[in-house]
């Protein structure tokens, strides 16, 4: 199924891995009153997660969104992780845990790409998300920024177990669409090469944004143009070093990283544009891309977001990062240079 045909007109959609406590604890009343407010202004795609806050972002998700009629949104999870020993209560943040969720709930979450593991991981995300099917399953970080060298091998567990799972609830109809959701270009390409199964589309996050775009615009969104695979861009902000914070790729950024961030914010200043509104309109000029999804955290972030994304901004300054070489020179820009 064609991911822009489910996502329609709605191009912005609401990334809620900071529902999941990323980075921060984000309070109760806060993370409802986010989704409460993306409704409101609209918004009509969410993404989420298990391993975001180990189910806190898909039960927040799933209470505020199961108010609503189940055909007038698009959601969509991932596969790939099960949680065990789920606890139930209201959620509290886990300042014992670990790495980007330390706030998350206390359970515990294995990586399962197999069969079972997948038909399970769907039956859990229905129960947490309040649904009886969701539109779109990403197979979740089948790629070496998780699995290391490995990853080759988790991505042969995904092929023979949750690629034919997801193929399987397909014909259901209990998932309408499936693809890989990851960090990184190479598993989206190794999909690709595949004779079967074939996918609907990728989540690609931090890959082709207006930071870091020349690896997927060489081959990868080229192909999905030419296929008819639809792509949808994850974390235009690259981790927030683009919307003034200080992580890239999950991590504190390097001095490079901030310097290559500076050149970009002097472009803008030089034109009168705020780069977190250029950061969300370069996605959308590939016609590959379907939708973008930025993290919100707060209610005011929606509005300031679908603000930035409707700004006009100059071609000047479009012309001004290719001829600074900041962007590469065989993307399409918003502009149309």
């Amino acid at each position: 199924m064609s991911i822009r045909s489910l996502v329609a007109e709605h191009t912005l959609g609401f990334g809620a891995a900071p529902l999941g406590n990323m980075f921060r604890a984000v309070p109760e009343e806060d993370a409802l009153a986010t989704v409460e407010t993306a409704w409101k202004e609209g918004i009509r795609y969410y993404d989420t997660a298990p391993i975001y806050g180990a189910g806190l972002s898909e039960d927040r998700l799933g209470r505020v969104l199961s108010q609503y009629p189940r055909s007038d949104y698009v959601l969509s999870t991932k596969v790939g992780r099960v949680i065990e020993e789920e606890t139930g209560g209201p959620a509290e943040p886990n300042p014992e845990g670990d790495g980007l969720f330390a706030h998350g709930l206390p359970n515990r979450v294995v990586d399962d790409y197999t069969y079972d593991g997948t038909l399970r991981a769907v039956e859990q995300s229905l129960r947490r998300l309040r649904t009886d099917h969701i539109d779109i399953a990403w197979v979740h970080d089948v790629s070496p920024d998780f699995h290391g060298d490995d990853w080759i091998d988790a991505f042969a567990a995904a092929r023979t177990g949750a690629f034919r799972a997801l193929e399987s609830l397909r014909e259901q109809g209990v998932v309408r669409a499936w693809g890989l959701g990851v960090n990184t270009v190479e598993p989206c390409e190794l999909v690709l090469g595949l004779e079967e199964p074939r996918p609907d589309a990728f989540l690609l996050a931090g890959r082709y944004t207006l930071f870091d775009h020349a690896h997927a615009a060489q081959r990868l969104l080229p192909t999905c143009e030419e296929r008819g695979v639809d792509l949808v861009v994850g974390g235009p902000f690259n981790s927030g070093v683009l919307a003034g914070g200080e992580h890239f790729e999950y991590r504190p950024a390097s001095a490079e990283v901030l310097d290559r961030v500076r050149r970009l914010r002097d472009v803008a200043e030089n034109h009168g544009v705020d780069l977190k509104a250029a950061a969300l309109r370069f996605p959308t000029a590939h016609p590959a891309v379907a939708a973008t999804i930025p993290g919100m955290s707060r209610p005011e972030r929606v509005s300031e977001n679908l603000e930035l994304s409707r700004t006009p901004i100059p071609e000047g300054f479009w012309r001004q990062l290719r001829e600074e070489r900041l962007v590469s020179a065989e993307v399409p820009l918003p502009g149309g240079d």
